[in-house]
């Protein structure tokens, strides 16, 4: 990067996912799935390393059909159900740099299951956290369709009460607070904060939103979610700019 700053994106991709299996490796809009994470890797030009951490040896012939860095297999005990995504950053972040022997300061998470990211997302996520420089990292949200304030509830001993405290007060759509749904798309932080954390970024309170469009915060968790992004890519409603490049 231009300031002499080093950033490395991991793509993680753990086989055995059970909501849809493998979901990673799926075709989606002519590709395998994680595909399209590698070919937003190489259009940014700030990331000095892209490598993909799988425990799965399907995941990396995939992955290294369309030329991508798995530099080791995930550990099994880093692939289950309940692991978190810290350790499995934490493991990629030092094996690279035990491997090149020079420290990242800056590393980004690439979900191949949320795809809609454009190389611009990137570059402005970055300029985002240089202004913020006391910031821990950025994380990508939305606007979401419909705003809790108004249209979440809680069921509580039958009666309906509003999820968030006080939202009876807004009486017009135009008063009521905005807010943002997380959607997957940029998790970005230091590697001063990633190598020295316990438990999950949403326990502290030193991170900066990035707002990405609603109609791009796409993210696949069953085959319903996956073929309506499937459809909206094929029927251009989203725009995947590596695409262009892969068909020639």
């Amino acid at each position: 990067m231009s300031d002499g700053s080093r950033l490395l994106a991991v793509i993680t991709a753990r086989g055995g996912s059970k909501g849809l299996p493998g979901k990673n490796i799926r075709p989606f809009a002519g590709l395998p799935l994680i595909a399209h994470s590698i070919l937003l890797a190489r259009m940014c030009p700030e990331i000095d390393r892209c490598i993909v951490s799988t425990d799965d040896p399907e995941i990396t012939a995939v992955a290294r059909q369309f030329e991508a860095d798995v530099p080791f297999q995930r550990p099994a005990e880093l692939a289950t159900d309940e692991i978190a995504m810290l350790p499995v950053l934490q493991h990629a972040l030092a094996f690279v740099e035990e491997e090149e022997g020079q420290q990242y300061d800056l590393l980004l998470l690439l979900d191949p299951t949320s795809p809609g990211r454009w190389p611009e997302d990137l570059t402005g996520a970055l300029k985002h956290l240089a202004e913020f420089t006391t910031a821990d990292g950025v994380i990508g949200v939305s606007k979401p369709e419909f705003n809790p304030y108004w249209h979440c509830v809680l069921e509580r001993d039958g009666w309906m009460v509003n999820l968030i405290e006080g939202a009876e007060q807004f009486v017009r759509r135009q008063d009521v607070p905005p807010v943002f749904r997380i959607n997957g798309l940029i998790y970005l932080w230091r590697t001063s904060y990633v190598r020295t954390q316990t438990q999950s970024w949403q326990h502290t309170d030193k991170h900066i939103v990035y707002e990405i469009p609603e109609n791009r915060s796409i993210s696949f968790d069953d085959i319903d979610q996956f073929n309506r992004g499937d459809l909206m890519v094929k029927n251009g409603l989203i725009h995947l700019p590596w695409l262009e490049q892969a068909q020639k």
